[in-house]
């Protein structure tokens, strides 16, 4: 029922949990002696080659409205690529989207009404748990279990899967834990969602983000996969299933600040997801579409570089991090982050505020992720080793006074 004078909506709106990370970096931004590690963002700009793509349809005037779905172009370099990692995906069913998190917002949209059920495996990025209940739904958490590695009781997540559930939020490569979804799970899932009508939303912003066991060994990824990606559903999944994938261009392709994205989904939902994306956006950029079409043309180099760089990265902050008292910090399989936990911290967002006015260092606090992530600090890598090496010194200091 709606209270004190306001629409249920609005009250809705009102009970969204605002980001924590934002809450952190409110403190330090603007300091100069304070290192930001707190946002999933890597440290270098986009290649020239990726700009110099956007630049020239600036030149050219590509200045107007284009189509809802994007121009055919990127539909079918996605589709290409996508094609190319997986099984084939038809350009018919890619939808570019303003952003992966608009992406998020217009799949949501398009399954999830007010009251349904959705189950999440946290800890997750904000956003995808928010979202549905944006839309008036019940998001369910299944936790993701810390040891060695943060790890998925699967038994537990179709447990939760209960007949009438609408969907299932799966982030992997996770943000923030770096737990990697294995091939026996993905269809274990895709076997039960089939059984009872649910919809997978598989958010795949990092699938190309895997790691194999150390910065010194190759081929394989840790879960035996030969591929360059992390596994993922439209490996397995036929056209029609009930599978929605979200992707973006700014984790791959150091593409955080164009805010382009995209969805791949069944075709009986493309004519409706056309209109949504009318009403919210109408389309992205042609310019930064022109970008995306460059970054995939090219891009195989810059991934290959990015990978080799947080793949050394990642390691170095592993084993220093481990070194430093009270912290236990499981190596992650994928994504860029390090979610370690500190012994005896229950209030991570005031350490994490205290770490930025007291150190000059700017980490993100588990609670942000949800109460699972309580105890824990995640630490974005995306960063030279010289810069992490300077963080973990701002680390040691303040553990030698605390």
């Amino acid at each position: 029922m709606p209270q004190h004078g306001f629409p249920a909506a609005r009250l809705i709106v009102q009970n969204l949990v605002a980001s924590q990370i934002r809450e952190v970096a409110n403190v330090g931004i603007g300091r100069a002696d304070v290192l930001p590690f707190w946002f999933g963002e890597p440290d270098q700009v986009t290649p020239a080659f990726i700009r110099d793509a956007a630049k020239l349809a600036l030149d050219d005037g590509d200045t107007f409205y284009t189509s809802n779905y994007g121009i055919p172009p990127l539909r079918e370099a996605i589709a290409a690529y996508l094609s190319a990692l997986h099984r084939p995906v038809d350009a018919s069913r890619v939808a570019v989207t303003s952003s992966g998190v608009s992406a998020l917002m217009l799949l949501s949209q398009m399954i999830i009404s007010p009251g349904d059920r959705v189950v999440a495996v946290t800890p997750l990025w904000p956003n995808v748990v928010e979202i549905p209940k944006i839309l008036g739904a019940e998001v369910v958490r299944v936790p993701l279990r810390l040891g060695d590695v943060w790890d998925l009781d699967i038994q537990q997540l179709l447990d939760a899967l209960t007949p009438g559930t609408r969907a299932v939020m799966i982030n992997s490569p996770n943000n923030p834990t770096g737990w990697v979804m294995s091939r026996t799970q993905q269809k274990l899932v895709l076997a039960h969602c089939r059984q009872h009508g649910i919809w997978i939303v598989a958010d795949d912003v990092y699938e190309r983000v895997v790691y194999t066991n150390s910065s010194t060994t190759g081929g394989q990824t840790e879960d035996g996969n030969d591929k360059t990606c992390a596994p993922s559903f439209l490996d397995i999944a036929e056209p029609d299933d009930l599978l929605i994938s979200s992707n973006s261009f700014s984790k791959a392709w150091l593409m955080t600040g164009w805010r382009l994205g995209w969805l791949v989904a069944p075709p009986s939902l493309m004519v409706d997801l056309g209109k949504l994306i009318e009403y919210n956006t109408s389309c992205a950029p042609g310019f930064v579409q022109r970008a995306g079409i460059a970054a995939i043309a090219g891009g195989d180099t810059v991934i290959a570089a990015t990978m080799t760089r947080y793949q050394t990265a990642r390691d170095y902050l592993y084993q220093r991090l481990n070194a430093l008292p009270g912290i236990t910090a499981p190596l992650p399989k994928g994504a860029m982050y390090l979610f370690f936990r500190m012994e005896g911290v229950t209030d991570s967002l005031a350490l994490c505020k205290q770490l930025v006015r007291d150190a000059g260092l700017g980490l993100a606090p588990g609670s942000a992720f949800g109460a699972e992530g309580e105890g824990c600090i995640r630490w974005c890598f995306a960063s030279s080793v010289e810069r992490i090496e300077l963080g973990v010194q701002c680390l040691e200091r303040f553990l030698s006074v605390r």
